[in-house]
């Protein structure tokens, strides 16, 4: 019996090691037809938190006036998936200041908690296939995303684009580059709902976003339906000085935001929800 335990063991074992090997040679080589090489990737097959080699949190109210208090407890990889999880908790927020008009410190509590995470002063890229696959929660007041801003300038002189963005019933796929204004942008979108994806049950699977940036164009994709195309061309940045933002390298960020400026009413939104993600890789040639 010890001896025929052993045996199925080993069996399992070695099929499991080429099950995943079979697995990462086809992340390599997927796209080799197009003249891509696997660059950078996260499989999020390690248990515990993200990887710090690839990613920084970010901590507290960071921007759009959002609901969440972002923190690390929130993010964490589980069977082979990151789980960023929106959970409703009440605490004092430790930045309150009495008569405060800016946002971050006129709110006495924090309500809502999440995670957002971003390769930031890790890892970067200019130009490449983009790559994600994951599942996202669609109830009301949700914002998760998955994005890249410029290493250079300031937002949204530095550049910003979203590949998977979702809020209020719709998937978003965004492209911003900056005006003569301080922080006002000049917006390349296209807007899809998510009924007319297949509403619920579209949600309830997991899809894969991908970019494609070249120095001629940058595509956004969801499961191959190509959402946008702008030519880098028309692409430079609405001031006097007119620099081409995505002539630079980005970091990209994945974060499930809640409420805020777009996110919309979290209203009768039942709690905890997630963003779950199998896979984020880079290719280039």
């Amino acid at each position: 019996m010890k001896l025929a335990t052993t045996i199925c063991t080993l069996i399992l074992s070695i099929f499991t090691s080429c099950h995943l090997f079979g697995q990462k040679q086809n992340a390599a080589s997927v796209y080799s037809k197009d003249g891509y090489k696997l660059v950078w990737a996260d499989e999020f097959n390690k248990s515990g938190k993200p990887d710090s080699t690839n990613w920084k949190f970010e901590n507290g109210f960071v921007r759009n006036e959002e609901n969440q208090w972002y923190q690390e407890d929130n993010a964490w990889c589980e069977n082979g998936l990151l789980i960023i999880e929106g959970r409703k908790e009440e605490r004092p927020n430790p930045l309150f200041k009495h008569g405060s008009k800016e946002w971050r410190t006129a709110r006495e509590k924090i309500t809502h908690t999440s995670s957002s995470i971003n390769t930031s002063g890790k890892h970067s890229w200019q130009y490449g296939r983009f790559v994600m696959r994951g599942r996202i929660d669609v109830s009301s007041g949700l914002w998760p995303a998955w994005w890249t801003l410029g290493d250079k300038g300031e937002w949204p002189l530095n550049g910003e684009i979203d590949i998977m963005e979702f809020y209020k019933g719709n998937i978003l796929a965004n492209i911003a580059v900056g005006t003569s204004e301080r922080y006002k942008a000049k917006w390349y979108s296209k807007i899809t709902a998510v009924k007319d994806l297949g509403g619920k049950e579209w949600a309830s699977k997991f899809h894969v976003w991908r970019m494609d940036w070249t120095q001629e164009f940058i595509s956004l994709f969801v499961d191959d339906i190509l959402m946008i195309t702008v030519n880098m061309s028309d692409l430079k940045n609405k001031d006097s000085a007119g620099l081409n933002p995505f002539n630079q390298s980005h970091h990209m960020l994945l974060d499930l935001a809640m409420g805020g400026l777009n996110g919309g009413d979290l209203g009768d939104t039942k709690f905890p929800n997630r963003f779950e993600v199998d896979y984020v890789r880079v290719y280039q040639k």
